[in-house]
């Protein structure tokens, strides 16, 4: 049997082990305050910590300490999360693409996840058709720019993970913008400067043909396309995140459903009392007619209710979308090699 005395040593270093692995666990975290206006990612960004699996590590480190919408509160501490000790497969590089724009247009490339993976990345619109048109605090809110600002984010997430992407619209001024009003324009092209069409069908086809010549390039390859839209209903009716896919396409059904379990798990994740309301459904729709490589149409939101502008106005958001986007096409990827 111990003597009380032994046993109280034995407790103390006990209690000082466990104590001082917390310690040394809690120093693992550096301590940071929110700026004014400041969200998430251009916090992480600021102290180099981009990256989707940062943005949930620093949402289940911080849940308590945040605002409506996952919003930072100015002047509050945070947490950030402690850098990977991994070691990315390829030697680190950084590639200068300045579609993304000053602030985003150096992309690190961080391991080789999409090698081989060619995507077509197509924002709705565009040039002299805004699409959907919505109303807020007095700004014009036009389709068009938040599909694109969201189809950019996306095709530099896939570029950090060494996929070849193809970006079919582009705007010579505009690059990702943390704005949370984007100005509308109408200075869109397609392709290498091609001017874009106001008659949708001339548009379609331009966008079809663009796409089908580089994909013959790549004829073997694992290729995907993704239709960045932003949904237009009566300001009442709230719609989650949608896919369309081909109706004959089984890829393209499971490439939808792929992303489509993704983000409900996100939200379920982030959000459990949220609950899910997005779909997949099969339709009929030009370019996923047309378009030889298999494709997912995706509604972002309606832009004329209040919650669903919540999703394009903040730039989090705009983000997180993004980032779940790629987590889902990652998975599509991995799944097509099995």
């Amino acid at each position: 049997m111990f003597r009380s005395g032994a046993f109280k040593i034995l407790l103390t270093i006990f209690l000082t082990i466990i104590l001082f692995g917390f310690s040394a666990h809690a120093q693992d975290y550096k301590k940071v305050k929110a700026k004014n206006g400041q969200g998430i990612y251009a916090l992480l960004r600021e102290n180099g910590l981009e990256g989707a699996d940062n943005y949930d590590k620093f949402i289940g480190l911080n849940k308590k300490s945040l605002g409506a919408d996952q919003q930072l509160i100015k002047g509050r501490t945070y947490l950030l999360p402690a850098e990977s000790k991994k070691k990315s497969e390829t030697p680190d590089k950084t590639g200068v693409y300045p579609i993304f724009g000053d602030n985003y247009e150096k992309v690190e490339f961080k391991d080789d996840l999409l090698k081989g993976a060619v995507f077509y990345i197509v924002s709705g619109h565009g040039g002299p058709d805004p699409g959907a048109m919505g109303k807020k605090d007095g700004h014009t809110l036009c389709e068009d720019e938040y599909a694109y600002d969201v189809a950019l984010r996306l095709a530099r997430n896939l570029l950090e993970h060494n996929a070849t992407v193809n970006i079919l619209i582009t705007d010579p001024n505009d690059g990702i913008r943390d704005d949370q009003y984007l100005k509308c324009d109408k200075d869109e092209y397609c392709g290498d400067k091609q001017e874009i069409p106001l008659n949708q069908v001339k548009r379609l086809k331009q966008r079809t043909k663009e796409i089908n010549a580089i994909f013959n390039k790549y004829r073997g390859s694992y290729q995907r396309m993704i239709e960045l839209h932003v949904d237009s209903r009566y300001s009442g009716q709230k719609i989650d995140i949608f896919f369309y896919h081909h109706p004959d396409s089984k890829p393209g059904k499971k490439f939808s459903s792929t992303m489509y379990n993704l983000i409900k798990a996100k939200y379920d994740e982030h959000q459990p009392s949220r609950g899910y309301q997005g779909t997949v459904e099969s339709r009929s729709l030009y370019m996923l007619n047309n378009s030889k490589p298999v494709g997912s149409y995706i509604e972002l939101g309606n832009i004329n209710h209040e919650l669903d502008q919540k999703r394009l106005l903040i730039v989090d958001n705009r983000q997180a979308v993004a980032n779940w986007l790629m987590l889902g096409i990652i998975k599509d990827f991995e799944n097509s090699k099995k």
